[in-house]
């Protein structure tokens, strides 16, 4: 597994389809019309079998630098309605930026499978995403 922090993102979540009262109710401060930022960490694990000459699945430097391409330099320090086009025309919820990065890794691990992608957004929240689809959050 690898942790990552994704710091001073800032992203809008608001629904047009809703008046603004209820993105109020629903979102909160998140709601802010200038955006709202967030300093998230990201976890991700691969599994499968261990390679026998080298004893990894795949090399950790490896997926740091996969995460530093795919994930980093397009959302670190970045306005995700904005700056992100795979989030064009969605809400940056936790939920659906974890959903973008497990589209953004999958195709470029190919020593093992990618197994979860978890996005903190707080210390006690956070989204999951994993290999059959499934998602779960915590708190």
């Amino acid at each position: 597994m690898v942790t990552r922090e994704i710091e001073a993102v800032n992203g809008l979540a608001h629904n047009q389809e809703q008046h603004a009262k209820e993105n109020h109710r629903v979102f909160g401060k998140c709601n802010n019309p200038h955006g709202h930022g967030h300093n998230y960490t990201l976890e991700v694990t691969v599994a499968g079998e261990p390679d026998p000459v080298t004893g990894m699945v795949l090399d950790l430097k490896e997926l740091k630098e996969i995460l530093e391409r795919e994930v980093m330099q397009r959302m670190d320090h970045r306005h995700l309605n904005y700056e992100v086009p795979e989030l064009a025309g969605q809400i940056p919820t936790c939920e659906n930026i974890a959903r973008v990065i497990w589209n953004l890794l999958e195709p470029k691990i190919t020593q093992g499978k990618l197994h979860r992608v978890r996005l903190y957004e707080s210390p006690d929240l956070f989204a999951d995403c994993y290999r059959n689809g499934a998602s779960g959050t915590g708190n």
